[in-house]
C-alpha cells in the first residue's frame, strides 16, 4: 500500500459524496461504470477520488481491470457500505422508503453451516417482504475477509479476533467425524490407519481445502493422499464419500443419518475434530442486523457443541 505524504483526514472531514464515489467505483469495476451509476462525467467520478486521495494522504485505488481497493481504500469502502445501510435503516424507521426496496443483509457463511443450520436461524425471524438475505458462501476460514473488506455486514467464521469495527461472539464447535463407505473402508482402510491414508482417496471440497490434510497430520502424516476428489458443495462433498470415491471430514450433523442407515462408517471413532465458529457483524445500530444475530446464535446454541 503506497501513502502520500499529505497529514491524513479526521472522520467529520470525510466528503459523503466522495466516499460514496470512491464505493462506486469498487462496485462497478471502472470510472466510466462508476460514472453511469451515478450519473455524473467520468472526469467527475476521478476528480472525487483524486480528491479523496489528497484528503486522506493515501492511494486508495489500484488503477487495474478492475479497480480494487487498497488496505486504507478497504476501510473507506467498508464506511460507505454501512453509512448506507445506516440511511436505509433510518428512511424505514421514518416511513420514507417509498421505493419500496427491501432491507437486505448481507452475511458471509461457510457451506457446512449454510447446508446444516443455518437456514434454520434465517427461517426462525419473521416473514417479513421487506428483508432479504444476501449470502456469500466461503470457508469459515476466509469469511472475515469478506467482512474487513466491507463486502458483507456479518460472517460466520473460525477467527475469534474482531475485524476492525466488528463485534464477535462465539456459536460453538462443529464436530467433524472421519468417514468412508463400508465398501471403500473394507478396501482402503483396513489396515494401519497410517499407511492406509497415505493411498487411499480422498475427497476434498476445493484447492484450499486443507480439512482432511489437518487430519492425516495429526496422525504423523504429511497430509492426506494425492488421488483427490474435489467436490464443491457441501450435500456433493457427503454423498461424494457416501458412494464410496474417498473418505472424508463430515459434518456430524450430516453423518449421523447416513451412519445409522449403514452408508456411512466412522473409520476412527477417536479421531473426531472440532471447528469453533463465531458470529461477526458491523458495529450497527440496525434493527435487521439485531434480529439475524438473535436468530443465528439462538440456533447455533441448539445445532452446535457449546
Amino acid at each position: 500500500m503506497a501513502a502520500g505524504t499529505g497529514a491524513g483526514a479526521s472522520a467529520a472531514d470525510l466528503p459523503l459524496d466522495q466516499v460514496r464515489t470512491l464505493l462506486a467505483v469498487v462496485d462497478e469495476g471502472t470510472f466510466d461504470a462508476a460514472a453511469a451509476a451515478l450519473h455524473v462525467t467520468p472526469s467527475a467520478v476521478s476528480q472525487r477520488v483524486k480528491a479523496l486521495e489528497q484528503r486522506t494522504g493515501r492511494v486508495l485505488l489500484l488503477r487495474t481491470k478492475p479497480v480494487r481497493p487498497t488496505e486504507s481504500g478497504a476501510v473507506l469502502v467498508r464506511l460507505a457500505r454501512q453509512v448506507a445501510r445506516l440511511e436505509r435503516d433510518a428512511h424505514a424507521e421514518l416511513g420514507l422508503s417509498g421505493a419500496g426496496e427491501p432491507t437486505r443483509v448481507s452475511v458471509a457463511v461457510n457451506a457446512d453451516s449454510l447446508a446444516t443450520w443455518f437456514l434454520t436461524a434465517l427461517a426462525r425471524l419473521p416473514r417479513d417482504p421487506g428483508l432479504c438475505f444476501e449470502l456469500r458462501r466461503e470457508d469459515e476460514s476466509h469469511t472475515a475477509a469478506l467482512l474487513r473488506e466491507g463486502v458483507v455486514m456479518a460472517a460466520v467464521t473460525s477467527s475469534p479476533d474482531p475485524v476492525p469495527g466488528c463485534a464477535v461472539r462465539s456459536l460453538g464447535r462443529m464436530r467433524y467425524l472421519p468417514c468412508a463407505a463400508p465398501e471403500f473402508a473394507a478396501r482402503f482402510l483396513a489396515g494401519p490407519l497410517r499407511g492406509a491414508l497415505t493411498a487411499a482417496p480422498v475427497v476434498v471440497f476445493d484447492r484450499r481445502d486443507d480439512f482432511q490434510d489437518a487430519f492425516a497430520r495429526r496422525l504423523g502424516l504429511p497430509g492426506a493422499g494425492s488421488a483427490r476428489h474435489h467436490v464443491p458443495t457441501s450435500e456433493g462433498f457427503v454423498e461424494a464419500v457416501a458412494a464410496g470415491l474417498g473418505w472424508g471430514m463430515v459434518p456430524e450433523p450430516q453423518a449421523h443419518p447416513l451412519l445409522r442407515r449403514g452408508r456411512l462408517v466412522d473409520f476412527a471413532p477417536d479421531r473426531a475434530m472440532e471447528v469453533p465458529l463465531y458470529w461477526q457483524q458491523w458495529k450497527l445500530d440496525s434493527p435487521a442486523l439485531a434480529a439475524v444475530a438473535r436468530a443465528v446464535t439462538a440456533t447455533a446454541a441448539e445445532a452446535l457443541r457449546q
